[in-house]
């Protein structure tokens, strides 16, 4: 089975490539590399191009016998959103539409898409269940919630089957340490928290210590990336049989964590100390978000395996380590 996998030689999508492999799927990547990497594409094409161009999408389908398609292609920087949100509309809205009328072109008609808690907002309560009211809170969960309604409005027609997977925060690096986390610019907590260990290295800035959390720190749920992985492989395995034409899964580890509680588990693995300072709060961040994940676990027999924190925090050392301080 041939899978397109939009967004492949980024750091979610290259880890669904490889498990897509040693699974016995023939995943082919689709990636402007804007974002992403060549030397993520480990497991099978690389197609240079990007989803907004929608016949040589299809072409791209109709010559690999694409039979289903795994989309992670997005912009996904909070901030950035929220001081250009036509950009993040015409990325992830518009090239959401395109990659659908390239499907109904190459008549390809299974999905799985990489969906956000930030179609959540601030929840009234925790923890998040897939029932909990979508209120998002920032131009990049808004679109993500908006493709999820593409994507239920077209499998209600009966034109495509899909899954959207809700995932928390992603974190944590391959266990082979074949492939990890390297934006740009780095946004994500975990690798910049690593970064301000190094001497040298740029101190790490806390967005708001005032929050109505336990430590005053923002509270979030890290998923290993592997499992967000397998979550998906599973997903794909689920659709033909699914009892709904669109389904939606939470994917998180179901355990809080808050930026004091990492920085300690990071100095604690890497025997360093993290260099922090605090500023203010950024916009666009819910106090807390930790999911529920009941329903992936019944639904598709998935469970968080790999997302201890101290081995997300351990599997991310070791592949910036190896790799990617190397070549800075």
């Amino acid at each position: 089975m041939n899978v397109l996998v939009t967004g492949g030689a980024g750091y979610i999508g290259s880890h669904a490539c490889k498990a897509l492999k040693m699974a016995g799927f023939n995943p082919v990547s689709v990636d402007n590399l804007v974002y992403g990497h060549e030397w993520a594409v480990k497991w099978g094409k690389l197609h240079k191009l990007n989803i907004l161009e929608t016949e040589k999408l299809a072409d791209v389908m109709k010559k690999e016998n694409i039979s289903a398609v795994m989309h992670f292609a997005a912009f996904a920087y909070v901030g950035e959103s929220i001081r250009e949100p036509l950009k993040y509309y015409d990325n992830n809205v518009g090239g959401t539409v395109s990659l659908l009328k390239a499907m109904r072109e190459a008549q390809v008609k299974q999905i799985v898409f990489s969906s956000s808690c930030a179609t959540y907002g601030v929840p009234e309560r925790l923890p998040i269940s897939e029932s909990t009211p979508q209120n998002p809170i920032n131009p990049y969960g808004s679109t993500k919630l908006i493709a999820e309604h593409l994507l239920a409005d077209l499998a209600a027609s009966g034109e495509i089957r899909a899954v959207a997977l809700r995932y928390f925060n992603a974190a944590g690096a391959d266990v082979d340490s074949e492939i990890g986390e390297d934006h740009n610019p780095e946004t994500h907590l975990l690798p910049l928290a690593l970064e301000a260990t190094r001497p040298g290295g740029k101190a790490l800035t806390i967005f708001g210590g005032d929050y109505n959390t336990p430590d005053g720190t923002c509270v979030r749920d890290y998923v290993h990336v592997s499992d967000l992985a397998d979550a998906h492989l599973r997903a794909l395995k689920y659709l033909p049989k699914s009892k709904t034409a669109f389904t939606a899964f939470n994917l998180g580890a179901q355990e809080p964590v808050s930026i004091k509680k990492l920085i300690r588990v990071i100095e604690e693995v890497a025997r360093a100390k993290v260099n922090v300072t605090t500023g203010p709060r950024r916009p666009g961040d819910p106090p807390a978000l930790v999911a529920n994940c009941d329903l992936a676990s019944r639904e598709l027999g998935w469970k968080a395996e790999n997302s201890r924190i101290e081995k997300i925090v351990e599997s991310a050392l070791r592949w910036h380590q190896k790799h990617h301080w190397r070549t800075k």
